[in-house]
């Protein structure tokens, strides 16, 4: 059983905590996360993305700006996460709005990337549909040899996005199904509120 006050006051920390657990138990991608998003009218979409950063500020993903996931959240800022990290027992679900990223921390993070991926962002048109997957093979090679001995700018749209959270909760299975969920809630420019929500 888990006690509220064994949290940590700072959600951001909490989850840093069982983070590092999951990274610890070399769980494999443990930092693949479910982002679900819905476009104006309403009609859901998820997918699994990487985080690739988490602080006091919000949860960080890239992406193709072109793809449906950007064009859900252009028209319609909320957002989702899960992480399920089932040897552990655990789950985390956040809760909240996207802004992009400033083009210099999308730079930042595209130049450390493998060149592979890099090449493959400016080759892909996400989402959009293609002849087969020679095409796309082709365009891949064509770029790959333009680009020969040259460093890969980020392209214009690809990039990154912060989930800025008003709610996480911390799932934890418990015996008999009696789970354990604690939820943060922001409460105006209080801190957080934690509360024990019933399995």
């Amino acid at each position: 059983m888990i006690e509220s006050q064994q949290f940590d006051p700072d959600p951001f920390k909490q989850f840093t905590l069982w983070f590092a657990d999951a990274e610890q138990a070399e769980l494999p991608l443990h930092n693949a996360m479910t982002l679900a998003t819905a476009s104006r009218a309403g009609m859901p979409s998820a997918r699994m993305v990487l985080l690739k950063e988490v602080d006091a500020r919000g949860f960080v993903f890239y992406t193709n700006y072109q793809g449906r996931k950007a064009r859900e959240l252009k028209e319609n800022p909320f957002a989702s996460l899960v992480f399920y990290w089932q040897p552990l027992s655990r789950q985390v679900r956040v809760e909240g709005t996207v802004e992009m990223l400033a083009s210099r921390e999308s730079d930042r993070y595209f130049a450390s990337r493998p060149r592979g991926h890099q090449l493959e962002a400016h080759v892909s048109a996400q989402s959009q549909v293609i002849k087969d997957r020679l095409f796309l093979e082709e365009q891949f090679k064509a770029f790959t040899e333009m680009v020969a001995g040259q460093d890969v700018p980020r392209p214009e749209h690809w990039g990154g996005y912060r989930l800025i959270p008003n709610t996480l909760e911390f799932w934890q299975e418990g015996e008999h199904r009696l789970h354990d969920r604690l939820r943060y809630r922001r409460h105006d420019n209080d801190p957080w509120v934690i509360e024990r929500l019933a399995p």
